[in-house]
């Protein structure tokens, strides 16, 4: 509790301290950071292990921009890294796994990336979401997480993809928690499937 407090004191002094221009600035970088300090303050994990997964999800992101493609988005927790995605390129989908599973520190790989033709995407465009869809998708279910007693949101990770899937990755106190966590993502409309990727520990 008092490292949670001690936390979100110096987030304030940085933000209180600052020109009014610099302070919204500041107040932007926080809040669009891979993790804030305000969860930093309330994850039960250290900030050493948050900033490794940090590192790990902007090396994937560089791969993406170099090979120019966006068809993918990830979530990690403890080095456990989840990638899902559609391609409609074989040979840039290969090089892209390649790349990723070379990557170092990577405690588990879980790969969710398909390919699947521009013809066949075409043919199943009524049952595939687009991006904006997979991502209202994938905020509605964190929203649910946040919204129900007894789950501690900010250790866990959502992920949506165009099957309407929701990945589910993270650390639940129990089991009781983890199943309830499965149980609010299963309830929201629009889930076709849930994975369970969540580590029970006390």
């Amino acid at each position: 509790m008092r490292t949670c407090v001690l936390l979100l004191t110096v987030a304030a002094t940085l933000l209180l301290g600052a020109s009014s221009v610099s302070r919204a600035d500041l107040l932007g970088d926080v809040l669009t950071a891979p993790k804030t300090l305000i969860d930093l303050a309330i994850e039960a994990r250290s900030s050493e292990d948050i900033v490794e997964d940090n590192k790990l999800v902007l090396q994937v992101n560089e791969i993406m921009a170099d090979l120019g493609t966006i068809k993918a988005s990830t979530e990690i927790y403890e080095q456990r890294l989840l990638v899902t995605g559609l391609f409609d390129d074989e040979a840039l989908l290969a090089e892209f796994k390649d790349r990723v599973e070379d990557i170092d520190g990577v405690r588990e790989l879980y790969w969710y990336v398909v390919y699947m033709s521009e013809e066949e995407q075409k043919a199943l465009d009524d049952e595939l979401l687009d991006w904006p869809d997979a991502l209202l998708l994938n905020t509605d279910v964190g929203l649910a997480l946040i919204g129900t007693a007894g789950i501690a949101d900010v250790n866990f990770r959502v992920a949506a993809d165009a099957f309407s899937t929701i990945y589910l990755l993270g650390r639940a106190r129990s089991e009781e928690e983890m199943s309830k966590a499965v149980d609010v993502a299963e309830d929201q409309d629009g889930v076709r499937r849930v994975l369970n990727f969540i580590e029970v520990r006390p």
